[in-house]
């Protein structure tokens, strides 16, 4: 593999001229750089990534951690921060945690020791969690997605929760409904309490009945609706809309409803939250709260780059605001 020195050697320059010319760091004469340059090509040289990183004290390597899910939301935050990276000019490292401590603690400290420039953590069990390999790396900058609480200081991106679970659950009362029950995700998140609390407030502030019969805490995934909604029909009779609180879990409401005959929204109106790239297709296509994924990945990457380039700065909360989609799911009454 070529060298600077080779180039210097061919080109009848110094190997501070062909450093100068590759990394522009200094003017040199267009006849001298069109020389180095052209036999820089013709000796097939390519710079070194790993010499530049030592010599700048910069990778631009960003590592994610994700818990897997088969919820396409975190795939299409990932796509977000994957755009985001490679139009920075940054590479990503994507690590999965499967949902296991000790594999996301180990992760970090992979991830820590290959020296990237920076974190970003959207893992569920990172939840009131403090992680001490942070303690040994306190220049590292990270920024969390999406989660509660942390024991460690860090940048945070999130969107506002409690005002879509307030949207979600207003808009079913603008279209009539006096009976609203909610399907929540686990009430030890954040995110999942933050939605129940809007629809709490929105519920109250019309005046209507909280039935606990129609309160079913779950698990954000497809089998989770499924199971919750087999769940709240063995208690009685259903409310007339459900707030499902998320796309995931509402796809399972609706196939469970159809598998016993409830007809979606003739006899049970659903709302999502989240706005999945497959919530469009559903049938009936589903009525949610648009949380923005993309926009979401892209603000943690431009978040992380802040921070690198303003170590001292106070940790920041960046919030994203939830937007309603009227599609077919939800029944109007008269």
């Amino acid at each position: 593999m070529a060298t600077m020195k080779d180039i210097a050697r061919v080109a009848g320059v110094s190997t501070s001229t062909v450093s100068h010319v590759i990394n522009k760091t200094r003017y040199v004469s267009d006849e001298i750089a069109e020389r180095v340059n052209k036999v820089a090509q013709e000796l097939n040289y390519a710079p070194s990534a790993l010499a530049r990183s030592l010599k700048m004290n910069r990778t631009r390597t960003i590592g994610m951690l994700v818990t897997t899910s088969t919820n396409p939301f975190f795939g299409e935050v990932v796509k977000g921060v994957e755009r985001s990276c490679y139009q920075q000019g940054y590479n990503l490292i994507l690590c999965n945690t499967e949902g296991d401590n000790e594999r996301m603690k180990s992760s970090i400290n992979t991830l820590l020791q290959k020296r990237v420039d920076g974190l970003i953590l959207m893992c569920s069990t990172l939840e009131g969690e403090r992680i001490d390999v942070f303690d040994r790396y306190p220049d590292i900058p990270v920024v969390v997605m999406d989660w509660g609480p942390m024991l460690f200081a860090s940048d945070k991106i999130q969107d506002n929760s409690l005002r879509g679970g307030y949207m979600a659950t207003q808009y079913l009362i603008e279209c009539g409904h006096k009976t609203i029950g909610c399907i929540t995700g686990p009430l030890i998140r954040h995110q999942a309490q933050m939605r129940y609390e809007g629809y709490k407030r929105a519920v109250l502030e019309a005046g209507l009945e909280i039935n606990p019969h129609w309160i079913v805490e779950s698990n954000f995934e497809c089998e989770g609706g499924l199971e919750a909604f087999a769940q709240m029909q063995k208690r009685g009779p259903l409310p007339s809309a459900l707030f499902v609180c998320n796309d995931m879990m509402a796809m399972g409401v609706i196939h469970a409803a159809n598998k016993v005959g409830v007809a979606i929204p003739e006899q049970l109106s659903v709302m999502g939250y989240d706005d999945i790239h497959i919530a469009q297709f559903m049938l009936p296509a589903l009525t949610t709260i648009h949380q923005p994924k993309y926009r979401l990945g892209q603000a943690a990457v431009e978040t992380l780059l802040s921070k690198l380039e303003n170590q001292h700065r106070e940790p920041q909360v960046v919030q994203l605001e939830p937007t309603l989609v009227v599609r077919e799911s939800v029944k109007r009454l008269s």
